[in-house]
């Protein structure tokens, strides 16, 4: 009698919860850990509650996590919004698992500057949550000069102590075009000229994760390099004597970006929650806790925040060099092979 009843309760505890997804009191979002996460739900998700009663459900993971948990919900969405970064963002799309973003029930969506939306056809599939770019990052105490060019990189001074993103890093394969077209004028389809220069650098770390970019300038173990603006100012906010800089050349640039999930059981309140995350007021925090580039017009900052931003001081979004995800995506499995036999041994 007793399995009975708590199969009961338990039957009941799991009816109740279902209800609180279908009546829309909860939206579960998916977004990253860490300092990012912590940053999400400050900024936005918190406010989003306070304004609208709708509880948010964080669901912590990186993008390529998420995007396997969107495919195994397919038909069954438990997500309602996903941040997921780019290039993930289209794999996403191609696999279906995205709901059409409609503008017209995001007012704040206004103020999104052009490159903040994305499209496939005449669908949005996705709005950008901030912008954070690849820039070149030095130890002040052994760099007395800013370097002001990716060719830096090669400078004899620097050799055995450079820091590179692997392949697989997520920036790992579009720097790689990124350095050919922008920095060498690499045209070629082969990418010869690009691998021949990489192969001439004398490389202190190939760095997997941000994390191990940032322990390797901590510990001197580098002094120059590519890293993100996010982990530079990080590094600098604490102490070390870091700077960061935006090469002539510009800098490789990606963003966070907000998805609504295909069959979401509260369409309504993924979009409140975007539309707080397009407040003015959220891209200023976001910017003020990880330096990420707003997606938004009419956001005030400090100046020493200003000049952290992705772009640096005095620039804009169209200093960025945002990828083209469908050719990195297209051409990732032959630049990790070559990259793997090449460069990494």
């Amino acid at each position: 009698m007793m399995d009975r009843v708590c199969r009961l309760s338990l039957a009941a505890l799991l009816a109740g919860s279902g209800a609180a997804y279908a009546d829309g009191s909860t939206l579960t979002v998916a977004y990253y850990g860490g300092n990012w996460g912590e940053a999400f739900d400050a900024c936005v998700a918190q406010p989003f509650t306070e304004k609208t009663g709708i509880r948010v459900v964080a669901e912590i993971g990186n993008s390529t996590t998420t995007l396997a948990k969107l495919q195994q919900q397919s038909g069954d969405a438990v997500i309602d919004v996903a941040y997921m970064d780019g290039g993930i963002s289209e794999l996403a799309q191609e696999a279906g698992v995205l709901a059409p973003i409609d503008l017209a029930a995001i007012p704040n969506a206004a103020s999104y500057l052009p490159q903040a939306v994305y499209k496939a056809g005449d669908e949005v599939f996705a709005v950008s949550a901030g912008y954070y770019s690849l820039g070149l990052i030095y130890n002040t105490s052994e760099v007395t000069e800013t370097p002001d060019t990716w060719l830096s990189l090669w400078d004899e001074s620097y050799a055995g102590a450079v820091a590179l993103p692997s392949p697989s890093n997520s920036s790992g394969v579009p720097f790689v075009l990124f350095l050919a077209r922008s920095v060498l004028g690499d045209t070629s389809e082969s990418l010869d000229p690009t691998f021949a220069k990489l192969k001439e650098l004398d490389t202190g770390l190939l760095f997997d994760s941000s994390g191990a970019a940032s322990n390797a300038f901590q510990s001197s173990e580098v002094i120059i390099g590519a890293h993100f603006n996010v982990g530079a100012w990080d590094l600098t906010d604490g102490g070390l004597p870091i700077g960061f800089s935006v090469p002539k050349e510009g800098v490789w640039a990606t963003d966070a970006r907000m998805h609504v999930v295909k069959g979401t059981k509260n369409p309504e309140g993924a979009a409140q929650y975007l539309d707080m995350a397009a407040s003015p007021e959220a891209a200023a925090c976001l910017a003020e806790r990880l330096y990420l580039g707003p997606p938004v017009t009419g956001v005030t900052l400090a100046p020493d925040v200003e000049r952290k931003l992705p772009w640096g001081e005095g620039g804009s979004v169209e200093k960025l060099h945002l990828s083209d995800w469908t050719e990195v995506n297209a051409r990732r499995a032959a630049i990790v092979e070559r990259w793997n036999r090449e460069i990494a041994n």
